[in-house]
């Protein structure tokens, strides 16, 4: 019961300081659950974070779910869920409370147009971190990374199809999924 608790501390953290949700969490729910606890491997979270963006709902959710499954269990997912859950719900229903009062405030606009730049940093992070994964398997540039071409192809194909012919991105995904897994087989 210790590391189901624990999982639940661990996500309310993370439903609680995730400003932006979103792709603006994959780093900070990646440093608690790869870096520090070392629940799953870098690799894992980034499948985790695919299959996440795939099933319906919120990405933090779906992923808290899937690694709470991973440590322990149906009873971890649904710990590691409500950890991140309640924390939102909760500072929700006090940040309606708050701006229904306040909703002419000049300087409360301003600091939710800081709030908007900051999110947008942390998905561009995220972005970053997940593409370099993707395409050469480590999180850092460096010089001597092995550059996965075949999946810098099939990213770039879809991207163009998706954008240029309005293909309905679930069957690219499905077209994608397919091409990969007779190539990496």
């Amino acid at each position: 019961m210790g590391q189901i608790l624990q999982l639940m501390y661990v996500f309310f953290k993370i439903g609680t300081f995730s400003i932006g949700g979103g792709y603006a969490i994959i780093p900070l729910i990646q440093e608690q659950v790869v870096e520090h606890y070392h629940w799953v491997s870098r690799q894992t979270f980034t499948d985790i974070v695919t299959i996440s963006q795939m099933t319906p709902g919120p990405l933090a959710v779906n992923t808290s779910t899937f690694i709470g499954i991973q440590i322990a269990g149906i009873r971890g997912a649904v710990f590691a869920t409500a950890g991140c859950v309640i924390s939102g719900v909760c500072i929700s229903v006090l940040l309606y409370r708050f701006f229904k009062r306040h909703r002419q405030s000049k300087y409360i606009l301003e600091v939710l147009n800081g709030l908007k730049a900051s999110s947008l940093g942390l998905i561009i992070s995220a972005a970053a971190t997940i593409l370099l994964l993707a395409f050469a398997g480590t999180e850092t540039i460096s010089r001597k990374m092995t550059w996965d071409w075949i999946a810098v192809a099939v990213f770039i194909s879809t991207f163009i199809v998706i954008r240029k012919w309005k293909i309905n991105p679930i069957l690219v995904i499905i077209a994608a999924g397919i091409i990969g897994g007779l190539v990496y087989s």
